[in-house]
């Protein structure tokens, strides 16, 4: 890595502001932003003339070798979906096939803009490989099923994932752990999970909440919520990214916000598997920490933030009738900033700023949908499509050049994620 010096770009600021500006990048570090020091000379100059320069988006919930899945299991509601298609179709997974599912995950999500995601899968040693080859940041946890014949192996399992690439490539790889969800971890296992994290210092990525029936079945079993229930086996203690949370009431919001739990929300993926709307606008009015997430490829079709960005603003819109609840700047921060904090790198990442990581994606303007350009952040949110991406930096490295990866072989990987795909549901 060399010094990168971004020439002429619209910067979308820490104040949500846009502005002129140049920013100097030195090995993987914002240094600079403004007007560049005579001094300073870069190794590589990109004129950045009608380019929006943002924050690289945080995708906070994936299982990203579900590309696999992609258009198999369409049009059912989640339990359904799950238990007749996707875990029988899971039990013929090898790790290779986790490696080239995550790599069309990985292609898919740089060409749209994503520097960062966080992903809950098997065989998670090829994911950090596959992120590792290809330059994006990624927070990693090895799903645990308590009620699976292997739940001693997984925890044994998430542990030695732990050990060996937490803080790894460079620092672009950091783990969690990854209970499922109360209804396939039952609580002397989740009890288990909080020892363990304790014992590692680490944080822990769970579904909670996600869908009503889930919710109704906790009650009866425990008489307790998801979230009562969590708070009562000490997993809100550990520091908790909590996906979905469709399905919670006032009460549960505020034990969220007394331990910090962030979420994980994902509007595309509610909306396709019929689990419903989550009270979004109660939760950040809170104070809760509420970033955007895809869920997996075969949940919501594709892995593209933009189109999270837009569900968010305006879905609450026309769910709460207020126009107000989530507007586009707050939309686009939950899918940067916020991103970033719910995942525990709010000091990293998540915005452009001296000091912070160089995760830095330039959006090409000059197009009719960029105008007339009354307000750049509006447009971002409501009327910009992944093709508009053209450069796409992580960690100071271009991995994404005027819309061309550099590190990763597209067309192998489309070749290899068909093969693959297709062999897993017909074995």
């Amino acid at each position: 890595m060399g010094k990168i010096l971004l020439k002429n770009a619209e910067v979308l600021g820490v104040d949500s502001e846009v502005k002129v500006a140049d920013i100097a990048i030195d090995g993987s570090i914002i240094v600079q932003i403004g007007e560049i020091s005579a001094d300073w000379h870069a190794d590589k100059v990109i004129d950045c003339t009608n380019m929006l320069a943002v924050p690289g988006f945080v995708n906070a919930h994936t299982h990203a070798a579900m590309t696999l899945f992609r258009s198999y299991a369409d049009d059912m509601q989640l339990m359904d979906w799950l238990q007749n298609k996707i875990w029988p179709a899971e039990g013929n997974l090898v790790s290779e096939d986790v490696y080239w599912g995550t790599l069309l995950s990985v292609a898919e999500m740089i060409k749209s803009g994503t520097t960062t995601f966080s992903d809950m899968y098997f065989h998670m040693p090829e994911v950090a490989r596959a992120v590792a080859e290809s330059g994006i940041r990624a927070v990693l946890a090895r799903g645990m099923a308590g009620v699976a014949p292997n739940a001693d192996q997984a925890l044994a399992e998430s542990e030695d994932f732990f050990r060996q690439y937490h803080n790894s490539a460079d620092g672009r790889i950091t783990v969690m752990l990854g209970p499922h969800a109360p209804y396939t971890c039952p609580p002397e296992y989740l009890k288990k999970v909080v020892t363990l994290a304790q014992s590692l210092g680490s944080e822990i990525h769970i579904h909670l909440a996600e869908t009503i029936g889930e919710v109704d079945e906790c009650k009866k079993k425990y008489g307790k919520s998801p979230i009562e229930l969590m708070k009562e086996l000490g997993v809100l203690d550990c520091g908790v990214l909590a996906a979905h949370c469709v399905h919670v009431s006032s009460a549960d919001i505020e034990i969220m916000k007394e331990a910090n739990v962030r979420v994980a929300h994902n509007p595309g993926s509610n909306m396709k598997l019929a689990s419903g709307i989550a009270p979004v606008p109660e939760m950040l009015a809170a104070g809760l920490c509420v970033s955007l997430g895809t869920d997996g490829a075969a949940s919501n079709n594709n892995l593209d933030m933009l189109e999270e960005i837009r569900l968010a603003a305006i879905l609450h819109k026309v769910h709460a009738l207020n126009p107000l609840l989530i507007p586009a700047k707050t939309a686009v921060s939950m899918a940067t900033s916020y991103g970033a904090k719910a995942l525990g790198l709010g000091a990293v990442t998540g915005i452009i700023a001296p000091g912070f990581k160089a995760d830095i994606v330039l959006f090409n303007t000059h197009a009719p949908h960029w105008y007339p350009r009354n307000d750049r952040l509006s447009l971002l949110a409501y009327s910009a499509n992944s093709g508009d991406v053209h450069t796409v930096i992580v960690n100071g490295k271009i991995i994404l050049d005027n819309k061309r990866l550099t590190t990763i072989d597209e067309e192998q990987i489309m070749y290899e994620a068909n093969k693959r795909g297709l062999r897993l549901i017909k074995i």
